[in-house]
């Protein structure tokens, strides 16, 4: 895959200082308005907006002949991209998202610590409590996993990314969401069809399930306002996850045990049908809120005057 990385986004907010101080919170290293994971660099920035969404995301290719090849499907699918020696980049109408592929070195991530788990009639820990109680130290996101939008033209949408850009399709609910991938993830961007584009949520890899839950729990001290749905596990993508609110309303997710797809020939995309058993394989039920933002009208007002 000449892609190799969801590199960082930019995503713009309202209330700039306040969603600065959540994302610290949150566990992500803040230089400004700009904030860092421990492997993948500096991956988010915040800038002003009247409303929240998504404002760019940067895509690493592996070279400038890469650059050329998506310069070229873009103009098949009548987008001029902006080509510079290091980068490509165009807008995604729809969304209203830039989309920046440059080339970048790819991530390398040292493996997670080995947990030891006991089970029927396997004990890999004995006569020891497990090293995840005994955990102190702050949550740190290993990186930017993917970032989830809505978009009135969600097959435009998703003609952009795929067609133009190169994403691959890993998996679909048709009328509900297309899930993309441009690394060996299961996917690194979900577009979802909404009137208005929004910024659904943004999601970010931590060490395992225990650290989703230690992470949640910690942001949910003193603001259980903060609380939107987990702990539960996805049944696309298969990852542990638990959402939170920031104080724009974007939904940020902490996940672990992602699908992994290091050959093409070897996963088949599946066609889901629009049921809630396709969007988790067990937690709580889901908020209505995560189906259709609670500010949707807000969102829709604001979009007509910008």
């Amino acid at each position: 895959m000449a892609l190799h990385r969801l590199a960082s986004i930019t995503i713009g907010v309202p209330n700039v200082e306040e969603t600065c101080r959540y994302y610290a919170e949150f566990g992500l290293t803040r230089d400004g308005a700009c904030f860092s994971t421990s492997d993948g660099g500096e991956q988010l920035r915040i800038v002003h907006s009247p409303a929240r969404r998504l404002i760019e995301l940067c895509i690493g290719a592996d070279d400038p002949d890469d650059l050329d090849r998506v310069t070229d499907r873009l103009a098949r699918l009548g987008v001029t991209g902006q080509r510079a020696p290091a980068s490509v980049s165009a807008v995604e109408i729809h969304s209203g998202a830039l989309a920046v592929i440059k080339v970048l070195p790819r991530i390398s991530q040292a493996p997670a610590a080995i947990t030891p788990y006991n089970g029927p009639g396997r004990a890999e820990r004995k006569n020891r409590r497990a090293p995840a109680v005994l955990r102190d130290q702050p949550i740190r996101p290993r990186q930017l996993g993917h970032v989830v939008i809505g978009t009135p033209d969600a097959e435009a949408s998703q003609r952009f990314f795929v067609d133009g850009v190169g994403f691959k399709v890993s998996d679909q609910v048709p009328g509900v969401a297309a899930f993309m991938r441009c690394s060996t993830d299961h996917h690194n961007l979900l577009i979802q069809p909404s009137p208005v584009a929004f910024l659904h949520h943004t999601s970010w890899q931590v060490e395992d399930v225990d650290e989703v839950g230690r992470g949640a729990s910690r942001m949910l001290d003193g603001h259980p306002e903060r609380h939107t749905w987990g702990l539960g596990r996805h049944f696309i993508g298969s990852n542990f996850f638990w959402y939170l609110r920031d104080p724009a309303g974007n939904f940020s997710e902490y996940y672990s045990d992602m699908d992994t797809i290091t050959d093409d020939q070897l996963w088949t995309p599946g066609t889901w049908e629009p049921s809630l058993g396709a969007l988790y394989a067990w937690g709580p039920d889901v908020p209505p809120s995560m189906l259709e933002p609670d500010d949707l009208a807000d969102l829709m007002a604001t979009s007509h005057q910008m």
